[in-house]
């Protein structure tokens, strides 16, 4: 949320592209933000090569491409399925193809996103790209914003593409006053 993770794909996408290597752009289906396409919120855009539905074995849709490509990129990768997580993981061991995944750790209720968690489990290295809450710290957590109030309850997904729901990154103690509201009053 707002730490630049999408522009910084297509930015990797562009370095590896621009060394003569060849790379796929693949994000799950469900992100419907953009349609084929990532978006970042500086205006960069890029097509993505595959779109990944949750029935959809990532090494069955990228069998074709797999001796050909030097990286994968992933976007969204919060969204992907458990089992799509450990195709990822096979395809850096047995084809020796790096994939670099992009998204959260956590959903609007401090909950781990299955790809996220399975991600975490598997991956060979973790970056984490900071970002800034409003009053200046460090932000973690992000808080979803309905007609422009916080909220708590509703589904774990949610695309923001729609005009009533935002997403805001928030520090630890901002995401418990103004999401979950709780005080030291409270104790």
């Amino acid at each position: 949320m707002n730490s630049g993770k999408t522009t910084i794909l297509i930015q990797t996408a562009f370095n590896y592209e621009e060394r003569g290597q060849k790379v796929l752009i693949i994000k799950p289906g469900i992100d419907t933000k953009g349609n084929d396409t990532i978006v970042s919120r500086i205006g960069a855009s890029r097509k993505v090569d595959y779109l990944i539905n949750n029935e959809d074995s990532v090494i069955n849709v990228l069998k074709n491409d797999l001796e050909n490509i030097n990286c994968i990129l992933v976007d969204e990768v919060q969204f992907m399925t458990k089992k799509q997580i450990e195709e990822l993981w096979y395809i850096t061991k047995v084809f020796n193809i790096p994939v670099i995944g992009y998204g959260l750790r956590t959903d609007f209720k401090t909950n781990g996103f299955e790809g996220s968690i399975r991600m975490l489990e598997l991956a060979d290295e973790l970056l984490e790209m900071p970002t800034i809450c409003r009053c200046g710290k460090k932000a973690r957590f992000n808080g979803r914003l309905i007609n422009n109030e916080y909220v708590y309850d509703g589904d774990i997904i949610c695309i923001d593409d729609k005009e009533d729901v935002s997403y805001e990154s928030l520090c630890g103690n901002c995401y418990l006053k103004k999401v979950r509201k709780i005080s030291k009053n409270d104790f």
